[in-house]
């Protein structure tokens, strides 16, 4: 019997990141936990720099990592410290995920969003600079580093950047400060940087504010309905499986192939399932069982995109990525893992499944 799509690209992954020194920075939180345990289940060994993870449920300590002496609890806005710490890992490669994530407190803390996004990256390109090892560095942004438009079409990486509110004007920043260390620095070096805007992520362990899915099964879990600020806006919404798969695609890429490849990818799911705020929150309490999920939040709020939409097709030509969950399969994911926990199950290995599922899944 041959081997499907999904097990090729499985073998194909592990092969080339076996052994690897691979730098996760925002390894505690959601996104960066995710990518470090399917690195170290590639094979990897992965270092991680970051903060404390956030107090109560924590992704990062529920799915630990089996080599806790490789990471660094280190505040990316110190560059000495940050220079040390990428030294004493003396990586490969590097996912830069460590940020502050929240647009509604970008709105609270302005001064302390540019200082870690902006800020903390050029820090972390000073460090990586000084560390002979790196060949590669992928900088996750956003999909919301592109200026707004009205017109429903999906963003392409050839748009324009910009971004209204304090944390999508931080990305946008970011992806200008990536655009000229790379041009600088880091192409005389031998090294590849490239940025990888990801839509909306949703998936199991996320425990932060003002984000929809746990702000959802909160409320659930309190008996009441979710209060929703925009419930008309339409937003990608992906597994976090799925623009993880493609950072890992994008960097092995970088790697392999010659100077051609973008610099900067789109990573979102299929157009035909995006979603409004309103029609994910009604089809979480579908699967939970609740018949009145949401109610309009009273009073005057930040102003946020009303649409967000993203073009993936540079990253189907150019490395062949697609996505492989539709938006049914992202919420059933999703929730199996938040029942798994709730159940008290072994959600390192729960994690581990759904991250092998997913690696045999075709394209």
């Amino acid at each position: 019997m041959g081997l499907g799509e999904g097990a090729m690209e499985d073998m194909e992954l592990r092969q080339f990141w076996n052994d690897r020194e691979v730098l996760v920075t925002g390894h505690t939180g959601f996104k960066g936990s995710w990518l470090s345990l399917w690195l170290e289940q590639l094979g990897a060994r992965v270092h991680g720099i970051a903060l404390e993870p956030d107090a109560g449920p924590s992704m990062y300590r529920l799915a630990p990592l089996s080599a806790g002496d490789r990471s660094y609890i280190v505040d990316i806005r110190d560059g000495a410290a940050l220079t040390k710490a990428v030294g004493r890992c003396r990586p490969e490669f590097v996912f830069h995920l460590a940020a502050q994530a929240l647009v509604r407190r970008s709105y609270r803390a302005p001064a302390e969003t540019y200082a870690t996004n902006v800020g903390g990256t050029v820090n972390l390109l000073d460090a990586v600079l000084a560390t002979e090892s790196v060949k590669v560095v992928v900088v996750a942004t956003t999909d919301k580093v592109y200026a707004e438009t009205t017109g429903g079409v999906p963003y392409r990486e050839v748009d324009a950047l910009g971004g209204n509110d304090p944390y999508s004007s931080s990305k946008a920043c970011t992806e200008l400060v990536c655009r000229s260390y790379a041009h600088s620095f880091a192409a005389g070096r031998g090294i590849r940087l490239a940025t990888a805007r990801a839509g909306n992520v949703i998936g199991g362990g996320d425990w932060s504010e003002d984000r929809l899915v746990p702000d959802t099964l909160r409320a659930f879990e309190d008996g009441r309905a979710l209060q929703l600020r925009y419930p008309k806006a339409t937003r990608p919404w992906q597994h976090v499986l799925e623009p993880l798969g493609g950072y890992l695609a994008y960097a092995q890429a970088l790697s392999e192939a010659g100077p051609g490849l973008p610099a900067a990818v789109n990573f979102g799911p299929d157009p035909a399932q995006v979603a409004t705020v309103a029609q994910l929150a009604d089809a979480l309490g579908k699967v939970w069982g609740i018949t009145r999920a949401w109610e309009p939040a009273p009073g005057s709020h930040p102003p946020e995109a009303a649409q967000l939409l993203l073009d993936s097709g540079l990253a189907a030509s150019a490395i062949g990525w697609r996505p492989r969950l539709n938006l049914v399969q992202t919420i059933d994911w999703t929730c199996a893992w938040y029942r798994a926990w709730k159940s008290g199950a072994d959600m390192r290995a729960f994690t581990q499944r759904q991250i092998s599922d997913y690696e045999g899944m075709a394209a």
